[in-house]
């Protein structure tokens, strides 16, 4: 028999926007309305449960949808569809870009999904038709997770372009170097995230248009609205990239040029006193035979030559242009 254990929920659709749920996962599969049924895969009997319980998945997909590394991808199959999809992770102490995946295996009648970790998109779905405000059948279903799933996706990659802004702010009036490891950390997660959101343009350009029982024109219409936002989000992405890249070329630069800044500095300075200190340490050697040495005047005199030839120096360095 089935382990109960490894159901989250069971929930049969009421047609209306609500739902009942099914303590006993036996108890939803003999009713006929259309159902929505939630594993945990962290469980060892979760695949021997739907194995089961379900005769219509096939071996293929049963692993599938239980690859823990799973990349998005659709599958239509003469007795369902796989769709693996992925989401911005929500759950505390992990970051957006650890993107769990969301693992569905649908019919005209059911709707499997699995989870390995909590998905925000999923659970809000489940919450609404828990408020009776929710899908009304199978494809209404996946239509909400894709709208959830992409403008959570959205929202995410906003705040990393809010980010970008504010470090572009930063370069321009502060530069320093903690700003390149700023600059990195949001680089990274732009390419950690579109590892997994680009491939979900071309599964939701398949879901579109796929000859599936349970997706009307109006579900197609709704996954188009959402494939535009996916689309949007995957520019942003490729923008946010670009711009890390150029902010951190600027930075590059700012810092070079107050470094460059900095030596000039110096190396006039040094230009400036070497003959200095070459005519003081000349004078200053102890032996015989230095003149001056029996002048009252010839420290005076010698300070006037020094100045004369800074002067002479200055003027020299102007002419050229060199400060």
């Amino acid at each position: 028999m089935t382990d109960e254990n490894t159901v989250v929920f069971a929930k049969v659709l009421d047609g209306k926007g609500g739902a009942t749920n099914h303590d006993a996962l036996s108890e939803a599969l003999i009713d006929s309305q259309p159902a929505w049924f939630h594993f945990d895969a962290n469980h060892d009997s979760a695949a021997d449960t739907i194995r089961r319980a379900f005769k219509d998945i096939d071996e293929y997909s049963l692993q599938a949808i239980f690859d823990e590394d799973a990349r998005p991808r659709i599958l239509p199959l003469e007795n369902g569809t796989l769709i693996i999809l992925r989401g911005v992770n929500h759950n505390d102490g992990d970051t957006p870009e650890d993107m769990p995946a969301i693992r569905l295996w649908v019919t005209e009648k059911r709707v499997i999904s699995l989870r390995y970790r909590k998905s925000l998109a999923l659970m809000k779905v489940a919450e609404l038709l828990d408020n009776g405000r929710g899908a009304k059948n199978i494809g209404e279903i996946i239509t909400a997770i894709c709208s959830l799933l992409f403008s959570y996706i959205e929202t995410t990659i906003s705040r990393l372009a809010d980010n970008m802004d504010t470090l572009e702010a930063r370069v321009l009036d502060n530069p320093d170097k903690q700003l390149r490891k700023d600059i990195a950390e949001i680089r990274k997660s732009a390419i950690l995230l579109r590892r997994y959101i680009a491939p979900q343009k071309e599964v939701m350009n398949q879901l579109r248009y796929a000859d599936i029982d349970w997706l009307t024109t109006k579900h197609a219409r709704r996954i188009q609205e959402t494939q535009d936002t996916l689309l949007r989000s995957i520019e942003d992405l490729d923008a946010i990239r670009e711009r890390s890249q150029v902010v951190k070329d600027e930075l590059v630069n700012t810092l070079s040029d107050n470094l460059n800044r900095n030596l000039y500095v110096i190396s006039v300075v040094t230009a400036i006193f070497l003959p200095l200190g070459f005519l003081t340490g000349l004078f200053g050697i102890n032996i015989g035979g230095m003149p001056g040495v029996d002048e009252e005047m010839a420290f005076t005199i010698f300070a006037a030559i020094l100045a004369i030839i800074v002067v002479f120096q200055i003027v020299l360095f102007k002419y050229f242009k060199w400060f």
